[in-house]
Formats: C-alpha cells, structure tokens, sequence
C-alpha cells in the first residue's frame, strides 16, 4: 500500500513538468483562441530550460513506471485481499498520464495546426508600389509563435505576403505601400505579444 502512494507523486510530476516543458508554445494558441494576443509571448522566457524541464518529465514518468512494474512482480503470498487498485493507481492511469506528458511535449511540432489557414490574397498590387520589409520579432519560440504573428498580420489590408521564422525571429512582409506602413506592420506585432527589434 506505502508503494501505491509513493507512485502518485510522480505521475504529478510528470503531467506538470510536461505541461511546463511547452507553456512556452501552448500560450500563443490559447491566446490567438481567445483572442488575447498580447499573451502570446508571455512564457517564452521558458524555452532554454525546455531541455530540462522535458530530462525532469522523463525521469518523473520512469521512476513511476519503475514503481508500478516493480510493484505488479512483488512476492505474492497466499493472504486473501480484497483490496482493489483505485483508478488513480492503475496502470491505465499511469498509461493516460503518460500519453498525456508526451502530447504535452511534442506539442510545438504540432502547435501550427491549431491556427486556421491564412487566404490567399486576391487584390492586385501594382509592383512599384510594392515593399518587402523584414522585421525581428523578439520571443519566438515554436512554429504556434510564426503562426500567431501570421494570423495577425495577414490581416492588415495591403498585404501580399507575409513568411516567419521563429528559429531566426525574422518576419518578412511584402505589403503595398500605398496602404500599409511598416510602422503599422511592427506596432501589430507587438501587438501580439512578440517584441520587434528596433
């Protein structure tokens, strides 16, 4: 029974731990849902200790699984129990919680999906009029953060184009100048959460 209760910590562990290890990813989607963009940025500051926090969740979700597998193969003795495992310590559980941390921690290879598709631009531009601009936001993490300044800044009217890189923070907009500024361009950015570099 003391081995039953010793597992349950570590099961909590793990699912905090994994839900830390993509805060940093998981925030840019709930802020674009509930439209509250400024918040996007908010957890980037945890993106270096992901690789920890990510080493913490393994290691919380394997001592528990050591403790339930270890647990199942102890000596058995002939005593009659009537003692049935409660859902929270089963290995169901234990099997939900941990698919639960690894969906947690792949969450920014997928976090693009949740944003819907940017349409493409019917209005013509004539070309001198059109400008490529290249900004660098500050606090782009994942895919979900060039997602989230996508979706922001493609609706702006003028807009051609508009591509992101979160590995290199730069954001290149092509737009027509005889409707758009690039200083309008730079504030929408802030605006979502994300700092442009000056």
């Amino acid at each position: 029974m003391a081995q039953r209760k010793k597992n349950i910590p570590f099961k909590g562990i793990g699912i905090i731990t994994a839900i830390a290890a993509s805060l940093c990813c998981i925030t840019p989607v709930l802020a674009f849902v509930a439209g509250i963009g400024s918040l996007a940025a908010m957890f980037s500051w945890m993106e270096p200790l992901r690789p920890y926090i990510i080493s913490l969740t393994i290691l919380a979700l394997s001592f528990a699984w050591y403790q339930k597998i270890r647990s199942s193969k102890s000596i058995e003795c002939n005593c009659e129990t009537d003692t049935k495992n409660s859902f929270w310590q089963s290995k169901m559980f234990l099997g939900t919680v941990t698919i639960f941390a690894v969906l947690m921690v792949s969450f920014p290879y997928y976090a693009k999906y949740f944003y819907p598709n940017i349409p493409e631009k019917s209005e013509a531009v004539e070309p001198h009029n059109l400008v490529s601009k290249e900004f660098i936001a500050i606090g782009m993490t994942c895919t979900g953060c060039e997602e989230h300044i996508k979706q922001a800044v493609s609706k702006l009217p003028g807009i051609s184009s508009i591509e992101a890189d979160y590995k290199t923070g730069k954001v290149v907009v092509k737009y027509d100048k005889t409707k758009l500024t690039g200083e309008k361009i730079g504030r929408t950015i802030n605006s979502t959460g994300y700092k442009v570099k000056e």
